[in-house]
């Protein structure tokens, strides 16, 4: 039945004489589509080049306007600029360079910024720069638009202004001063000599003013030993790339020892050329990123540790023979490599830092480099605790905080916290309403360094300027502000840097500064002081065991715990263990059985594990989960920082338990006992697969004698297949009709096992370029993980993966070789690690393609392999026909689905979301496109510009974060390019190549020296 029903779009509709419904009704459209504007013009469009195929842009766009407006849809409000920015242009990149410094990760870095919004970090590569972003520093753009920010300052719990907070503050200095009660400045290493000459303007105007530095992971003995030596507050500098002999006691040395940024020097000396490459040995309790690279890797305790390397000192400085015979071996191989030797320690025991500074400086090393000494670690664990007496005393008057957190991090937190209450006035500049600033007087909001200027002396000789990528997203004010405000100085931070830096830094301008992000100052040579350094020696030796070792650490993604609201690194997989979402107590398998416990797997692909107790002292640590960790030393237990933080954090990031109760002293070495808890814990884990099993043509390896002395056949076999009962090589077989790929572009990626050192720094570049989902912690536990790209790890059975392959070949019947497979799934005590970064491997010959009954993979002439979302159904043929399970499958919709409550849930977090790619449905497959986003975006660079692209210019997301020089990407029809040269390299093999998929990744046989 019709309805006689009137509908009126506006009441000016009501009005029959209106002269504006009358024109609404006559036009199609309400307001006139302005094609004449680029077509109208005939002398303009005769003297045009426009082409037949530009003119039918133009058509094509008058078209789809009109089709577009004759359509409804939903109504977009977009606010365009008034005046708009010069250098934004819609849908170009912009990069800028600036530096993060957070008081725990310090690099030059670029930001690449869409619209004037920061989505993605890169490094920094102009020559001098300190660059080497880890996955921390890459997923730190993430945490700008973190929905739980403070976003405006509070007095007393309530919302302020910052006139009264400025106010307040200085009331409470000027009262202070009168009265002499001490103003104390608590900050995190911010290296940072404009702030410092900033602090110092604040005590000359308030003399009872004094500045203490606590870092949550402290290098207290590191620095003191440094400074014992050295007469200067540092931490010694390394150059790996100069050392044939690199030996590390509790150093890892690629992860976060002395604020990291070594894994580039390392990996130029462990990738075999001329027959040469580095040889590592690494001493450690752990089993860390440094040991699982490592040639030779010895497990020891702590006090076995300090032995040996007073063993070592003995041996090198004093002529003395070691007692263990390994070590000799060591101390030989050291001798021998002269001043291409170098020792290093992770020790937290002032007396091991002494004896490593004499050690290289008695071989003079060239890897160390004491003038160049590091800046980024400079917190005084003697000074933080006498704060706390004296502020339980009832000493301190006014405390200012800025960048720390100790109601969290100090392990005496609760003492802290009681004496806080002793303090008239206490302010804490944070950018979160942490556990420190929500018992504040004052939590200042402070911003993100993205939103921030500053500078950061890295090392001596090197200064680096921080310049803000975008505006303040909330009311946030830099420490640095507060300063010259509590100073009466009306100039902006802004003015006194530049002035600053022009006082400080020759040879370039204030732009130039901006625009590299660095400048260099020559570093004048420190002269060590003479010590004696008997009496350290004597203190290591006299060590004795007396008890379990708890090792506290750093874990890769989550560093000291700053960035704990942070879903790329919360769902990161952990390098050694391949656990997310957890912070867990590592224990070797001895004393797993000697406590009786275990991890198991479970029906739906799970990994479960019991709990335990740690008691170190008079602090207990209930309830940790544990997992059994291969080549963790016997007597000895690891433990992360950086877990169980509750303020401000959303519910699914509340994960693990807080390790700093056990810092004691601030002392990563403790003694602890141990008891087993009732339960089991639910882990999430991404590879339940830990060994090989003897399957060499996964992972190809061989030692750096075969790799010399034999041909490439033998240490890098070609697949045989049967052709026509021949035994014929795989490369010469096809399935497939070829097609000629030499004309254009054709990609390659390229991936060297020997500078891979498992980091994870692409995995989270790769999310943040292809916006990648965070589907949670039950998901990952139903191996419903969504990177695109992953770094597999996999032990030995045997000590070595040569030995797995000798065990597996040895095996003959069907019962033995079923019984030998099933012990080989068990990995050695002390195992020999292998990382393989795995992503979708471009198939020219695709088993995906083959088999989607919609096309919707497909091949693309460049090498690439697609998916073209909008046609893929979600049959998941193609993952079930992938051989190297690379494809993903969206369980659900990730975006705004509050069932998934991260950063793709909230205006803010999508926020960091590229543009260029779009953002995936449930139901659809999805998996590594090779960035053909940037590709494309490299190639319409170089023709707006009237060129070919240079060698190095395509880049992939994981190619560029790759620090090591391990990713290499590029054109392999351009001969002349690295990636076409690594092609042809001998060590070059392709995954499972013997199935005849013909990647376009390739991988590089790892050679390891173990002679």
């Amino acid at each position: 039945m019709a309805s006689n029903k009137k509908y009126w779009k506006s009441v000016e509709e009501l009005n029959e004489n209106s002269s504006i419904v009358e024109t609404l009704r006559n036009n199609e459209f309400v307001e006139q589509i302005p094609v004449d504007e680029f077509l109208g013009d005939k002398e303009a469009l005769s003297s045009s080049a426009t082409s037949r195929r530009d003119f039918l842009k133009y058509v094509g766009f008058s078209t789809a306007a009109a089709s577009l407006a004759a359509c409804e849809g939903p109504v977009v409000k977009s606010i365009p600029y008034v005046v708009q920015p010069e250098e934004i242009i819609p849908g170009v990149a912009d990069f800028y360079a600036t530096t993060i410094a957070d008081g725990f990760d310090f690099a030059n870095i670029l930001i690449k910024t869409r619209e004037g919004r920061p989505i993605k970090v890169e490094n920094n590569n102009l020559e001098g720069a300190r660059t080497g972003a880890n996955a921390r520093v890459h997923a730190s753009v993430l945490s700008l638009y973190d929905s739980l920010r403070l976003k405006q300052p509070k007095i007393a719990g309530n919302n302020a202004t910052w006139g009264e907070v400025n106010a307040k503050v200085k009331a409470g200095l000027e009262e202070a001063n009168a009265q002499g009660g001490a103003v104390v400045l608590l900050t995190n290493t911010m290296a940072s000599p404009s702030t410092d000459a900033l602090i110092d303007e604040l005590k000359a105007k308030y003399p009872t003013v004094k500045h203490v530095i606590y870092d949550a992971v402290s290098d207290s003995n590191a620095l003191d030993a440094f400074e014992q030596v050295y007469g200067v507050r540092a931490l010694a500098n390394y150059d790996f790339s100069k050392a044939d002999v690199i030996v590390s006691v509790g150093a890892d040395i690629l992860g976060d020892w002395q604020g990291g940024g070594y894994d580039a020097g390392y990996a130029k000396g462990r990738v075999p050329k001329n027959g040469k490459m580095s040889k590592h040995i690494q001493i450690e309790a752990n089993m860390s990123l440094a040991g699982a690279n490592a040639d030779k890797r010895m497990p020891m305790n702590i006090s076995q540790q300090k032995a040996a390397l007073a063993d070592i000192y003995n041996a090198v400085v004093n002529g003395a023979s070691p007692k263990n015979a390994e070590i000799a071996k060591v101390v030989n191989q050291l001798k021998s490599a002269k001043s291409k030797g170098v020792v290093v320690t992770g020790l937290d025991d002032v007396n091991a830092q002494l004896v490593v500074l004499a050690i290289n400086s008695a071989i003079a090393s060239e890897a160390f480099n004491p003038t160049k000494a590091k800046l980024v670690r400079k917190g005084n664990a003697k000074e933080v605790s006498q704060l706390v007496d004296y502020m339980k005393a009832g000493k301190v008057h006014t405390l200012i905080m800025s960048g720390v957190n100790p109601v969290y991090t100090l392990p005496n937190a609760k003492d802290f916290s009681e004496a806080l209450k002793k303090v008239k006035l206490s302010v804490s500049f944070s950018m979160k309403e942490d556990e420190t600033a929500s018992i504040t007087t004052i939590a200042a909001a402070a911003p993100h360094y993205l939103e921030s200027w500053s500078d950061v002396t890295i090392e001596i000789g090197h200064y680096s300027v921080a310049q803000p990528t975008i505006r303040p997203l909330f009311d946030t004010k830099q420490f640095q502000e507060a300063l010259l405000t509590w100073t009466e100085n009306s100039v902006s931070y802004y003015d006194y840097l530049k002035g600053f830096a022009a006082s400080n830094v020759s040879g370039k301008s204030w732009n130039q500064i901006v625009h590299d992000g660095f400048a260099m100052n020559e570093a004048l040579p420190l002269v060590a002081n003479t010590v004696d350094f008997s009496a350290a020696v004597s203190q290591l030796t006299s060590v004795k065991n007396s008890g379990l070792d708890l090792v506290l650490y750093t874990k890769t993604g989550m560093g000291d715990g700053q960035q704990a609201n942070n879903p790329w690194l919360q769902e990161f997989p952990d390098p050694i263990t391949r656990v997310s979402w957890d912070n867990y107590v590592t224990i070797s398998k001895k004393d797993a059985e000697r406590y009786d416990l275990k991890n198991w797997n479970v029906a739906n692909g799970g990994m479960n594990g019991n709990y335990v107790t740690l008691k170190v002292g008079n602090v207990t640590l209930n309830n940790v989960p544990v997992v059994v960790q291969p080549g963790q030393a016997v007597g000895t237990l690891g433990l992360a920082f950086g877990y169980g933080k509750k303020a401000a954090l959303k519910q699914e990031m509340q994960v693990g338990v807080n390790a700093y109760t056990l810092y004691k002293n601030l002392t990563a070495n403790q003694i602890v006992t141990i008891t087993k808890e009732a339960g089991e814990h639910e882990f999430a884990c991404v590879q339940l697969q830990k060994t090989l099993m003897g399957r060499g043509d996964i992972i190809k390896e061989t030692t750096l004698e075969i790799f010399n002395t034999k041909d490439a056949e033998v240490w890098n076999p070609v697949p045989m297949v049967s052709l026509d009962h021949q035994e014929t090589p795989t490369t010469e077989v096809d399935l497939w009709t070829s097609f000629d790929r030499t004309t254009g572009h054709h990609f390659n990626l390229s991936i060297d096992l020997n500078a891979c050192t498992g980091c994870g720094a692409c995995v989270i570049a790769c999310h943040a370029e292809n916006n990648v989902p965070v589907v949670g912690k039950s998901e990952v536990r139903r191996s419903r993980d969504m990177h695109w790209l992953r770094i597999d790890r996999y032990y030995s059975h045997e000590e070595t993966f040569s030995g797995d392959v000798e065990l597996k070949e040895g095996t003959s019947g069907l019962l033995n070789s079923v019984s030998t497979l099933s012990d080989m799934e068990d990995p050695s005590e002390n195992p020999q690690v292998a990382f393989q970064p795995v992503m979708c491997q471009h198939c020219n010959h695709a088993p995906c393609e083959t088999v989607c009954p919609v096309a919707a993979t497909s091949h693309g002439k460049e090498g690439q392999n697609h998916m073209a979302y909008n046609r893929c159904v979600g049959t998941r043929y193609c993952a079930n026909n992938c051989p190297y399970k690379v494809r993903r499958f969206n369980w659900f919709l990730y975006n705004k689905n509050s069932e998934f409550d991260y950063h793709m849930n909230n205006d803010l977090g999508r926020m960091v979301l590229n543009p260029d790619v779009n953002v995936r449905s449930r139901g659809v497959m999805e998996k590594c496109s090779m960035c053909i986003q940037k590709t494309q975006a490299t190639k319409l660079q170089a023709k707006r510009e009237g060129r070919l692209v240079k060698d190095g210019e395509f880049q992939t997301a994981c190619s560029a974060a790759c620090t090591s020089g391990a990713m290499v990407f590029g054109d392999v029809n351009d001969k002349e390019s690295q990636v076409a040269k690594l092609a042809e390299d001998e060590r070059m093999y392709h995954l499972l190549e013997h199935i005849g998929t013909k990647p376009n990744v390739f991988y590089h046989v790892k050679v390891r020296n173990v002679k």
